[in-house]
This record gives structure tokens, C-alpha cells and sequence, in this order.
């Protein structure tokens, strides 16, 4: 009960910051801004759309992780409310998922309503036969979503806000890369190349929730890849959010 109590002020105060209206927007914008520019495609309109309102899913997503997750206990210690919460029967590891829970659940907002304005968007154009391959796309975007606020809250237990969004960014970025990374550590001196398997094994395997590609020629995923894909992401948060309430245990607030 206390867990779903911190994630529901959580939800409540993320989708009233300025910042996830302000991206949602942006959002927003982007997906139909995408209408005038499908006309200088070529041909590629419906390609166009996609990719472009897929992306905006991911990489606004992101940017509300990065402004809002990273300081999400930094806030609570500030405004010294957290002596609060914790003075209550609430212990440390339910707070952070409960931050966890709320903060992704927003984001799912945000990539429900960008994922159905870009079928809405596609059906505008003709192309509504492709709005399955699209809310796909955009379940596997919030599972992406989910793991990197994972990542945030862990970060955000640890450091300060511009630390977390930093460790945060890196940690996305070398996850884009990790299949990247395997193929280049295979070719690489054996000391760089283990350490390159190390790296690729600790963060997170992104591209699995990439399917962009797939949803531009309105092609659906297999379930079996929905599943492993929706597994990966819970053990994935469920490990980042285990090594964050271990350190966040040991924290001293003073």
C-alpha cells in the first residue's frame, strides 16, 4: 500500500510539471509536423511518419527521464520531505520503486497519446492498416522508457541530478550500441575486448525494443519477441532498482 501510495504522488506530481507538458507538446508537434513533410518524401510519406514519430516516442521520452527522473529524490531532500515519508512505515526500497512505478507510468502516458496521434495521423493519410505495427512499436518504446527510469532512479539514489542525468545518458547511449559493442569486441585485443563484453553485458540491450524498421512497412513483431522483450525489461529495472535500494539503504541525508 505504501508503495502504491508514493507512485501515485509521483504520477500526479510528473504530469503536473511543466516539463512533460512541455515535451508532450513538443511531441505532438513533431508527429504533426511530419503531414507537410511527407509531401517532400517521395513517396516515403507513410516511411517518414513512422520513423520520425516513433523516434520522437523515444528520444522525448528520454529527455523527460533526464529532466524529471534524475532529480527525483534530489527534490525530495531538498525540500527536506523525505524525512517525512521515511519517518512513516514506508522503508527505503518501496520508496524508490514506488518513484519507479509513478514515473514510468507517465511515461507510458506520454507514449500512449504520441502512439495514437501517429496512427491517427497515418489513418489521415491512408495508410490506417499500418496502426498495429505502430501500437507495437510504441508498447516496445515504453518498455525502453521503463528500463531507463529504472536506471534514473537508480542513478538518482546515488548522485546528484546532473551526475544521474549524465550516468543516465551514458548508460542509454552505450545501450543503443551494445550489439555494437559485442561485434567490436570480437575483433579487438583480447584485454579491450573482454572489457567491451563487460560494458555491453551491464548495460542495457536496447535495440531489443527498436522496431522502427518493422513498423514503417507495417510489418507486426512475433509475440515470443513481445514477451522476451516485456521479461527483459521487469528483470532489468527489477535488478537497477535492487542495486539502487541496496546503496540507497546506506545513504546519509545529512
Amino acid at each position: 500500500m505504501n508503495i502504491a501510495l508514493v507512485a501515485r504522488n509521483t504520477f500526479r506530481e510528473s504530469t503536473r510539471d511543466r516539463i512533460l507538458a512541455g515535451v508532450g507538446i513538443a511531441g505532438l508537434a513533431l508527429i504533426l509536423l511530419t503531414l507537410p513533410l511527407g509531401t517532400l518524401a517521395l513517396g516515403e510519406a507513410q516511411r517518414l511518419t513512422v520513423d520520425v514519430g516513433l523516434t520522437g516516442i523515444s528520444v522525448f521520452g528520454l529527455l523527460i527521464v533526464l529532466l524529471v527522473g534524475t532529480s527525483l529524490v534530489a527534490k525530495e531532500i531538498e525540500r527536506r520531505t523525505i524525512y517525512n515519508l521515511l519517518s512513516r512505515p514506508l522503508g527505503r526500497p518501496a520508496y524508490l520503486i514506488g518513484k519507479w512505478i509513478g514515473l514510468s507510468a507517465s511515461l507510458w502516458v506520454v507514449a500512449a497519446v504520441l502512439g495514437i496521434c501517429l496512427c491517427a495521423v497515418l489513418a489521415m493519410g491512408g495508410y490506417g492498416s499500418r496502426a498495429p505495427a505502430v501500437l507495437e512499436a510504441a508498447y516496445l518504446a515504453g518498455l525502453e522508457l521503463t528500463v531507463v527510469t529504472a536506471l534514473a532512479v537508480l542513478f538518482s539514489a546515488l548522485s546528484t541530478p546532473v551526475l544521474s542525468a549524465l550516468y543516465t545518458l551514458g548508460f542509454y547511449c552505450a545501450g543503443q550500441w551494445s550489439w555494437d559493442l559485442r561485434d567490436f569486441a570480437h575483433q579487438a585485443p583480447p584485454a579491450l575486448g573482454g572489457l567491451l563484453n563487460v560494458i555491453a553485458n551491464l548495460v542495457p540491450n536496447l535495440p531489443i525494443f527498436n522496431m522502427r524498421s518493422l513498423a514503417a512497412h507495417g510489418e507486426l513483431t512475433t509475440p515470443f519477441h513481445l514477451g522476451f522483450a516485456t521479461l527483459y525489461a521487469l528483470v532489468y529495472s527489477g535488478c537497477a532498482l535492487g542495486l539502487g535500494a541496496a546503496a540507497f539503504e546506506t545513504r546519509d541525508f545529512k
